[in-house]
């Protein structure tokens, strides 16, 4: 199903680049940043939610190569930042063999700074779609990097919102679970419509519905079924910013971030 890639449309936003502005990032349009824009005036602590979520993913990546995890498949990796998931994995582990899946031609372009891996290790990028698994699993790089009889971290951080119902997001998630043997961990982020009032969600809904970028939150129990059979590892579902902190510092309110994380074993 998956095409070549498709060329540059700065005209259109796209999620990695309208995260990396977010996060403070050069590599965006002005079609993104308005986009972007359109977000932080229903929900002007936006970029709490961004940094909160990118610690997070610091946060489960470590704990992950500590309880002996040495593969690792991110899927809507986005623009490299500071601490990417071979970065944080390879230095506790360098043997560490990590596969980022993006499907925006800027990511591509940056893809070689994902592949900086250590000697010991691997790393891939494959340029597809989230709503092609089939595509993605069977990718000849990833099965030179990954070894799907042995366990397998599949990172969804902060990209299940973007995928609406209409294509049939619990379905994409097991299919990619289905294909990790027992051991492996589903690690994910999501928008959430819990900490949000009425009005508040009334709002967030009609600004995403304008910035161009389908979006969809979901609550705590719809979160919680992409975990289904799963075992949870404590604190189970959290928001992103009480999720096994490294230390007291004063966070941001739950409603200031609205995005829920967990991380769940395979039996």
């Amino acid at each position: 199903m998956n095409s070549d890639p498709d060329p540059l449309d700065s005209t259109k936003p796209h999620p990695a680049r309208r995260y990396d502005y977010w996060l403070g990032g050069k590599d965006n349009f002005p079609a993104d940043r308005a986009s972007a824009d359109m977000v932080a005036e229903a929900f002007p602590t936006i970029r709490f939610a961004a940094l909160e979520n990118r610690k997070f993913l610091r946060r489960a990546v470590a704990y992950l190569a500590e309880a002996g995890i040495r593969q690792f498949l991110d899927i809507g990796a986005g623009l490299p930042t500071v601490g990417n998931v071979h970065e944080i994995a390879q230095d506790i582990a360098p043997e560490s063999r990590i596969v980022y899946v993006d499907n925006d031609p800027i990511v591509l372009a940056h893809a070689r700074t994902l592949l900086d891996s250590s000697p010991e290790g691997a790393t891939a990028y494959l340029d597809a779609d989230l709503r092609d698994p089939d595509y993605i699993l069977g990718h000849p790089d990833l099965a030179r990097v990954l070894d799907l009889s042995q366990p397998v971290a599949l990172m969804l951080v902060a990209v299940m919102h973007f995928i609406t119902d209409e294509h049939r997001p619990y379905r994409l998630v097991r299919t990619l679970r289905d294909a990790l043997p027992s051991g492996s961990f589903l690690v994910m982020t999501h928008a959430t419509s819990d900490f949000l009032t009425a009005e508040d969600l009334a709002e967030n809904v009609a600004a995403n519905q304008r910035s161009g970028v389908p979006f969809q939150l979901r609550s705590g129990t719809e979160f919680g079924e992409f975990f289904t059979g799963l075992e949870l590892v404590a604190p189970g579902i959290a928001s992103v910013t009480s999720w096994r902190p490294e230390e007291w510092h004063a966070h941001p309110r739950q409603e200031a971030v609205s995005m829920l994380g967990a991380l769940a074993r395979k039996p």
